[in-house]
């Protein structure tokens, strides 16, 4: 999943982004309501973490998110603010928010919120996805075959969510780096096929499926649970 971190205070976004990056997240970061709305109108972001107050104004995250949903934007959002009084949290609602988280808040915390902000994005919610043997529990983020836990790396975990989530679909490889990686990784790497080796190598070769001059897929899935 790929999230987009809009924070004027470095004290506050260096460790978020910090620890989501660690977590296996792409993750993109903005100082100014500006820049995030250039990036947030042009990249497909799984979710967005937004401050109430930017260098535009103190309720700049407001006025944000509003503009967002009038382009036409349904990404989730989720605030990160000082303001804790009840009618600031209905003045971020009404704006488009779909969550109100009030600082200080716990790094864990918002990782969390940010998993159930995706899942309820989703078509149809699900916490866990059978393939074969292959059991894949979201919540859990683990992976499971022939009932044995299989260790990824956080990266390689997230790079099959994006494949498993959507079974079948192909994927280039520009896209699997905008959605797994973020601005720091450009087109011209070869992260993908690395990290699409190491998956087989740990799952077996037909869980990531090679389409010839197009891209990767995940196979179509079984029964979800």
């Amino acid at each position: 999943m790929r999230f987009l971190v809009v924070e004027d205070e470095p004290t506050i976004r260096r460790p978020l982004v910090a620890s989501l990056r660690e977590a296996g997240y792409a993750v993109d970061e903005a100082a100014c309501a500006r820049e995030a709305r250039e990036l947030a109108l042009t990249i497909p972001f799984d979710a967005l973490m937004v401050d109430v107050g930017l260098p535009e104004g103190p309720l700049a995250g407001f006025e944000l998110v509003r503009e967002l949903r009038e382009a036409g934007s349904s990404c989730p959002v989720l605030f990160l603010t000082a303001r804790d009084a009840v009618e600031d949290r209905i003045a971020g609602l009404d704006a488009g928010g779909d969550d109100y988280l009030v600082k200080p808040f716990h790094l864990g915390e918002v990782q969390a919120r940010l998993r159930a902000l995706v899942r309820r994005g989703r078509s149809e919610p699900q916490s866990t996805q059978v393939w074969q043997d292959l059991r894949l529990d979201w919540n859990a983020r683990a992976v499971f075959r022939d009932g044995a836990r299989v260790a990824l790396t956080a990266k390689e975990f997230s790079l099959l969510e994006v494949l498993a989530s959507h079974p079948g679909k192909i994927y280039t490889r520009d896209e699997l780096i905008d959605r797994v990686w973020d601005g720091r990784f450009d087109a011209e790497s070869n992260v993908v096929d690395t990290y699409v080796r190491n998956l087989r190598r740990k799952l077996g070769d037909p869980v990531v499926q090679t389409v010839r001059g197009l891209g990767y897929r995940f196979p179509d899935a079984g029964p979800e649970v």
